[in-house]
């Protein structure tokens, strides 16, 4: 059950991922999706929409994999939204056999949450016949406190268990590959420190504009959509001690020591290591890409931050610091 199922990220990660795992006749035979946003579509619609989505497509097993798209039109604050999502879903369990194991993803802006996993609750759909898993994408409340609340209102619909927080950055075949180059690499595991390496500059750079995402933009910016949560999770991976096993709560484990190690800046000392921007129109491969405050949903006076570089220091090492470069859409500077 995807909700925000005609936006950005549904379009561009989820539903290409999904049909991949169809084609690799990985989705078990009772798989099903039911997508939901505010957009009246039909099934029909819905799945003409997914299938625009995808570059390289065999027609056969698109056929097969559409027949498992649905389609519930509806607001996220409108309690007849989860009601007429029940019944989708009790015709779903009957035509598919999926045993009532619902897992519901938010792929919503942030101030949303909280508004879907109540009216999941209040609908009684937090619990059925089978299990029910909630997963919400990045970022998670936009400071500690509100990092806090979520959990709290969270807590309220779903056990622990069945919340998962993701970071869909850590699938990104590069980024698992940094495991093997540092740790099962001859070469490099035995220089992958402070004595041999200087610094660390870590890149996201895009040759995009905003397209379409400028209403989500201008409540997140560069610094909440990629240096909190994307780029920091590559610096934690880079600059993490070898777990003792490499299994999920070991890896987190060492994730979050090198997370605690990194120096918290004074205030008069982010100026010195934090540049904000914020992009103008501009030619892009050739294209004209208008700038940020040009952008549909976006105010003309916005001061959101669409670049961002930061340098951080890593302290886990004996003598001089380490120091990590983040700078979405730059090349970092470092020493």
């Amino acid at each position: 059950m995807i909700f925000g199922a005609n936006g950005d990220l549904t379009r561009r990660k989820l539903m290409p991922a999904l049909y991949s795992l169809a084609s690799e006749r990985r989705l078990p035979p009772g798989f099903a999706l039911i997508g939901t946003s505010r957009s009246p579509l039909s099934d029909d619609e819905f799945r003409d929409k997914m299938r625009a989505a995808l570059t390289e497509v065999d027609e056969e097993i698109w056929r097969a994999f559409a027949n498992t798209l649905f389609y519930v039109a509806g607001d996220t604050g409108d309690p007849d939204l989860y009601k007429r999502i029940g019944e989708k879903l009790a015709e779903v369990e009957r035509r598919f056999e999926t045993g009532g194991n619902v897992l519901f993803y938010l792929s919503l802006q942030p101030s949303q949450y909280e508004t879907a996993a109540e009216g999941i609750g209040a609908a009684g759909l937090a619990h059925g016949n089978g299990w029910r898993r909630l997963v919400i994408e990045k970022p998670f409340g936009h400071n500690l406190a509100s990092a806090r609340e979520l959990n709290d209102a969270l807590g309220r619909v779903f056990p622990e268990s069945g919340v998962y927080r993701i970071d869909h950055y850590l699938g990104k075949e590069t980024v698992q590959n940094i495991f093997a180059f540092r740790f099962a690499n001859g070469i490099f595991e035995p220089i992958w420190n402070r004595r041999y390496i200087s610094q660390v500059q870590i890149t996201a750079a895009e040759s995009i504009g905003v397209e379409g995402r400028g209403a989500y933009y201008q409540e997140a910016g560069a610094l909440r959509d990629m240096i909190q949560n994307h780029l920091l999770q590559v610096l934690s991976t880079v600059g993490m001690e070898p777990p003792a096993v490499y299994e999920a709560n070991a890896v987190r484990d060492e994730r979050a020591k090198l997370l605690r190690s990194v120096r918290i800046m004074k205030p008069e000392e982010v100026a010195l290591n934090a540049v904000p921007g914020q992009y103008g129109k501009a030619r892009v491969g050739g294209a004209e890409v208008p700038g940020f405050r040009e952008e549909p949903g976006v105010k003309p006076d916005s001061q959101t931050v669409t670049y961002a570089a930061v340098t951080l220091f890593v302290d886990n090492c004996a003598g001089p610091a380490c120091r990590f470069t983040c700078a979405p859409g730059s090349v970092c500077r470092g020493r």
